[in-house]
């Protein structure tokens, strides 16, 4: 058997951009024959696909999975929007949310075996192979409950479950599932409209509170006015900040009048029993991805001029 040395992998991965482990295994079936590595690596689509892993992926589909007390988000994306309304891909990205549901962090999800009995890693890539552009698993989020019920939300539907913004809302309580369900869902769609920061004022992260108050002492001083004036300016529209970018004091989009707070507290009244918003999970496609901008004509008219 030929030695497979380090500089001989280095250099079927210049010419691959496969794999470090990939490469030392197609030159181990090949007897060290580069050549032969090379049209394994082809033929088992690992090179076309690891070559298509450095384009920008900030399309995709947002996923949500629901088991009763657990659900679970997830983000798989692709190249463009054309691919997300592909059959095959909305297929993979089914499984993996299902996968999702006891698979809840990402390195765990992404090692989680398919139905096809491979990882969900490799399941990408070679579906990256197949249908030609590259996709990947970017997140995944979850929301449990003891008692209770996890409800879910799409938001610009493109099937079942997917869309380009999902939420989830753990809701903790021994009431009925379908009245809680219906809760569930009126919240989860307040949350996909508004996007709030956190659950409580305790939950939000202290560098957006000292960003957001540093920005508004700098805004009250070019009023002039007296550093102690400027200090109750900033509290008070500290207050204001609070009220409208955290879920439970926000005002219920459908009503316009009570807290969501308010709201689950009557929802428990009428229930005749407690009734907790436990935790949400909102998901939006591509967020803080970002997208390369590319210029069509000024490639083609380069690619006319080199011809």
């Amino acid at each position: 058997m030929a030695t497979i040395t380090a500089a001989l992998v280095k250099e079927l991965r210049d010419k691959t951009s496969a794999g470090m482990m990939d490469c030392k295994k197609a030159l181990t079936e090949n007897d060290g024959n580069l050549d032969a590595a090379i049209d394994w690596l082809r033929k088992k689509g690992i090179a076309k696909a690891d070559k298509k892993a450095g384009r920008v992926a900030a399309e995709g589909l947002v996923a949500v999975n629901l088991s009763g007390t657990k659900g679970a988000l997830v983000e798989v994306n692709s190249e463009t929007d054309f691919v997300a309304r592909n059959d095959e891909f909305q297929g993979a990205v089914a499984e993996i949310a299902g996968l999702a549901i006891d698979n809840t962090d990402f390195d765990s999800l992404k090692a989680a075996t398919t139905a096809a009995g491979s990882s969900v890693g490799d399941y990408l890539t070679a579906l990256v192979a197949k249908i030609g552009e590259n996709m990947s698993l970017r997140r995944v989020q979850a929301q449990s409950v003891s008692s209770g019920i996890v409800a879910g939300y799409i938001h610009n539907s493109v099937t079942a479950n997917m869309g380009k913004i999902g939420v989830l809302v753990a809701l903790e309580s021994d009431g009925p599932a379908d009245k809680l369900e219906e809760l569930g869902k009126k919240i989860a769609m307040h949350i996909a409209a508004t996007n709030p920061l956190a659950l409580n004022v305790d939950d939000l992260d202290v560098a957006v509170v000292t960003k957001e108050r540093e920005m508004l002492a700098a805004e009250a001083r070019e009023s002039g006015k007296p550093e102690a004036i400027i200090e109750k300016m900033v509290e008070g529209r500290m207050t204001k900040f609070f009220k409208e970018s955290v879920l439970s004091t926000q005002i219920f989009v459908m009503d316009g009048e009570r807290s969501i707070a308010q709201v689950v507290a009557d929802e428990a009244a009428a229930l005749g029993t407690d009734v907790t918003l436990a935790g949400y999970s909102r998901m939006e496609l591509g967020e803080g991805i970002e997208k390369k901008e590319e210029d069509f004509a000024a490639e083609v008219a380069a690619a006319v001029a080199g011809s």
